[in-house]
């Protein structure tokens, strides 16, 4: 049972990044775009321990508690409610993501523009493609004893944090609902992005 939240409905881009960094937050970190264009595509060369700044920092700045997803309530927000290994079906396709032979004029080039292609379900874009994204839970092999609230799982290699979606590079057999990735927190790479989520009061 995932309790109710809420979750971007994209990405953060490198135009939100930069509002953290202009107010003063983010460490004072301006990421950089591989020469590729910012502005609406999702920032990229960002660590977990980047991502947990601008959720603080949004924090402050909204008066709301921003955080990262736990990867169940990714995976939950991922699916939207459907079965199939991709929110649009169970192939790849053609034009549905951006990833190394999705069949998008972004594919295994760079990131595209945050919703360029059709949102899923709860009309959340980019889940699946894209940047991979990072979430809460410390790395375990299997959901063996994994929370059953939802919450994210702060027990395991903790030197380690979970990446979901896949990104503009992955081959598409990692783009679906399921894939799951694996990388030390302190890790600054042009494939991975994130998103924040808000605890809804019941």
């Amino acid at each position: 049972m995932v309790p109710t939240f809420a979750l971007g409905m994209y990405p953060v881009t490198f135009a939100e990044w930069e509002a953290c960094v202009v107010a003063g937050g983010c460490n004072g970190y301006r990421p950089g775009a591989n020469g590729w264009p910012r502005g609406r595509r999702p920032v990229i060369n960002v660590s977990w321990n980047d991502a947990h700044a601008y959720a603080q920092w949004l924090s402050r700045k909204t008066g709301t508690r921003y955080r990262l997803p736990s990867e169940a309530e990714w995976e939950y927000a991922a699916r939207a409610g459907t079965i199939a290994a991709r929110y649009w079906g169970e192939t790849i396709g053609s034009g549905h993501a951006d990833c190394d032979a999705c069949g998008s004029q972004w594919d295994n080039k760079q990131t595209a523009p945050v919703g360029s292609f059709k949102p899923n379900p709860w009309g959340l874009y980019d889940m699946l493609g894209n940047v991979k994204e990072w979430v809460e839970d410390c790395w375990n092999d299997d959901y063996r004893a994994a929370p059953s609230d939802g919450s994210a799982w702060l027990s395991g290699d903790c030197e380690k944090r979970v990446l979901r979606g896949g990104s503009w590079n992955n081959d598409p057999r990692d783009i679906r609902a399921a894939y799951r990735n694996v990388t030390v927190p302190e890790l600054r790479y042009e494939q991975v992005g994130f998103r924040v989520a808000s605890t809804l009061a019941p």
